[in-house]
């Protein structure tokens, strides 16, 4: 393992081989961390945080020791990311499992094996992301939304409390219900992430008209997340 400086780290936690700590991390009592992980600088880990344990998947190894490193794909923290008290980060199976910068990540959440979280991502208590969920930057989730595997969702979603998502969620949208349904923009995110009204205003358009066609008309500052979710999504949303 390897620590870095100006860490507080209760002396009940459990640190594996293959962790590796960044700079100014606090980390609770009783918390798990396994490895292969990489916890940036300036995170904070609540207690009871399990992080880095083996993927949930039938027939994947599971180590005998918990100071063994993992033979999986790891999981990467970005810096500044919080992750609270009784959360669960698996590693992946098939690519790491990674949290971008600036997450928050609140109380009982679960995030499973291959899940990829962009920059700046809020996941509310008791939300859960089954395996090779992808979210772009900025998303938000609601408290105990339910995100079904392989699913994608968008940019600066906002996905609403309770909420059962089961397709691909596009860039900018605020969905809830079960399952989830498309219900406009998230003019509130968008705000605070300094878009203007206009683009605002044609995002609103393109979810009314129905159309999220690669040809559809966005505002040249909003394509490329568009353009990314295309790329990956497999059941969109759209209506």
């Amino acid at each position: 393992m390897t620590i870095g400086e100006n860490c507080e780290i209760h002396p009940t936690v459990v640190i594996g081989d293959g962790v590796t700590v960044g700079d100014r991390v606090s980390i609770g009592p009783y918390a798990v961390l396994t490895g292969p992980l990489d916890i940036g600088d300036d995170c904070w880990i609540g207690a009871h945080a399990t992080l880095g344990a083996p993927p949930e998947w039938i027939g994947k190894t599971h180590p005998r020791t918990w100071t063994e490193v993992s033979p999986h794909r790891g999981v990467v923290i970005g810096a500044g990311t919080v992750i609270r008290e009784m959360s669960a980060v698996q590693q992946g199976a098939e690519r790491p499992t990674t949290i971008g910068r600036g997450g928050f990540v609140m109380n009982h959440t679960s995030v499973e094996h291959d899940v990829r979280i962009g920059e700046d991502c809020v996941l509310s208590p008791s939300s859960t992301l089954g395996g090779h969920v992808t979210l772009g930057d900025g998303v938000n989730l609601g408290m105990s939304a339910v995100v079904h595997q392989r699913r994608v969702i968008g940019a600066r979603a906002m996905v609403g409390m309770g909420s059962v998502v089961a397709k691909d969620i596009p860039p900018f949208a605020t969905v809830f219900g079960n399952p989830a349904a498309l219900r406009g923009a998230n003019r509130v995110g968008m705000s605070r992430s300094g878009i203007a009204d206009r683009d605002i205003e044609a995002v609103e358009n393109l979810f009314a008209s129905g159309r999220l066609e690669a040809d559809a008309e966005l505002p040249p500052s909003l394509a490329d997340a568009f353009a990314w979710w295309r790329e990956l999504a497999v059941k969109p949303l759209v209506s």
